[in-house]
């Protein structure tokens, strides 16, 4: 597909309703844009709510056997049921209202095409959306008006799925929930991608990544081992990732109560055990397994709620309390990182929060402690440390670099 096929159902998008055009006019308002063959009529629109390809092209008047044979087709491709709401959409169509070409966008990686073949078929495919990448340099602070990594990652332009990435990378070394304070600073590169028409498009891999917390700079590097799969790794190869999670919330949420084995309990008015770390987050907040394990139960457990009971490696177990729904099943396997449940306030408690506890030989342990005493997974093996500590080189002297033309132009975007 020509790239400037997207270029059209970008404009189309914005218009409120659908716009036809004969071949005259659209080679007076397109130019070289586009060439349509003779007396082709083109309806550039999106996708209405509760319409369906077939609904679609009745409503163009596309003859019968056209509507028939387009929809079948598609569904060779393509679930037909899952056209969505406000997607866009551009069809062809000759004066006798047969199809030359539809083109519905699937979601910003891929759209299906549907083109009139020689031998006056219709054919059917899913294509990749055509687009460029570029690697760009992103730069952020957590100070008083932006408190958490979401908000600074959302102040300097960049949205979730970066923030989420970003976390993922660090979450093994740097408790979101407790670690981050005023002053402290990441930077990064990472892949991005963009449509023909200049559209950002989604983000690749971030490819190196410093942040720096509490007067400590934590770095990571991507790479793949040769025969292993693309990890991260600390400058010394030693991978980010570790046996659990630093916490089993990404970010934003604090320590109401920790760990002691005296505790006044808030509703019950007497002092107990607190065998746990009690975070403060909101209700619907997504609570993840902070290590690969199995689902021992999940479930209403009276006085602690809905709760997911996972067991580990090295005689490890976790529990998460007071969820407002559990997303697994007893019996199941998880992997680190997973959705395990959603924070609420269900058994005893006075509001939103997750209740998070650590067993270890059957024993409770304080979480805190246990996460930071979490070893690190394999790391490079020494025959490949010359090949990574050459990659790593590269990926931060170019990070450096980035970062030296961004301070050394004052009117450049801190991005």
């Amino acid at each position: 597909m020509r790239a400037h096929t997207f270029l059209l159902i970008g404009l189309a998008a914005a218009a409120s309703a659908c716009r036809l055009e004969t071949a005259r006019d659209a080679a007076s308002t397109a130019g070289h844009d586009i060439v349509l063959a003779a007396d082709t009529t083109v309806v550039s629109a999106r996708v209405a709510a509760g319409a369906t390809l077939d609904s679609i092209l009745r409503a163009q008047h596309v003859v019968t056997t056209d509507i028939v044979e387009l929809v079948v087709r598609a569904s060779n491709v393509f679930d037909v049921r899952k056209v969505r709401r406000d997607q866009p959409y551009r069809l062809e169509m000759t004066p006798q209202n047969t199809v030359r070409r539809l083109d519905y966008e699937i979601d910003g990686d891929k759209y299906l095409h549907v083109v009139r073949a020689s031998g006056n078929a219709l054919v059917a495919d899913v294509l990749p959306i055509p687009k460029t990448r570029r690697i760009e340099l992103v730069h952020g602070r957590i100070d008083r008006e932006h408190p958490s990594l979401v908000a600074a990652m959302d102040a300097v332009g960049e949205s979730i799925e970066l923030t989420l990435a970003l976390a993922d990378i660090f979450g093994g070394e740097i408790d979101f929930s407790t670690d981050i304070q005023r002053g402290d600073e990441f930077e990064l590169t990472v892949e991005k991608l963009f449509r023909d028409d200049g559209r950002f498009g989604g983000y690749g891999p971030i490819a190196a990544a410093v942040f720096r917390n509490s007067g400590r700079s934590v770095r990571a590097v991507r790479y793949a081992p040769e025969g292993g799969v693309p990890g991260y790794y600390d400058e010394r190869g030693v991978s980010m990732k570790r046996f659990f999670l630093a916490s089993p919330l990404k970010f934003q949420p604090v320590i109401t109560s920790g760990f002691t084995t005296s505790r006044l309990h808030p509703v019950l008015r007497e002092y107990r055990a607190h065998l746990g770390v009690d975070y403060r987050a909101p209700a619907g907040s997504p609570v993840v397994a902070v290590a690969d394990g199995l689902v021992v139960s999940a479930g209403d457990a009276g006085a602690s709620g809905r709760m997911v009971h996972l067991r580990h490696a090295n005689g490890f177990e976790t529990e998460y309390l007071h969820l407002s729904s559990v997303a697994v099943r007893g019996g199941a396997r998880v992997r680190q990182g997973d959705v395990v449940g959603r924070v609420g306030a269900t058994g005893l408690a006075t509001g939103p929060h997750l209740d998070y506890r650590v067993r270890r030989n059957g024993v409770f342990v304080n979480p805190v402690a246990a996460h930071r005493a979490m070893p690190p997974v394999d790391p490079i093996p020494v025959a490949q440390m010359e090949a990574f500590e050459a990659a790593r080189d590269r990926a931060f002297a170019s990070l450096t670099v980035s970062a030296i033309a961004r301070v050394g132009n004052s009117d450049a975007p801190v991005k």
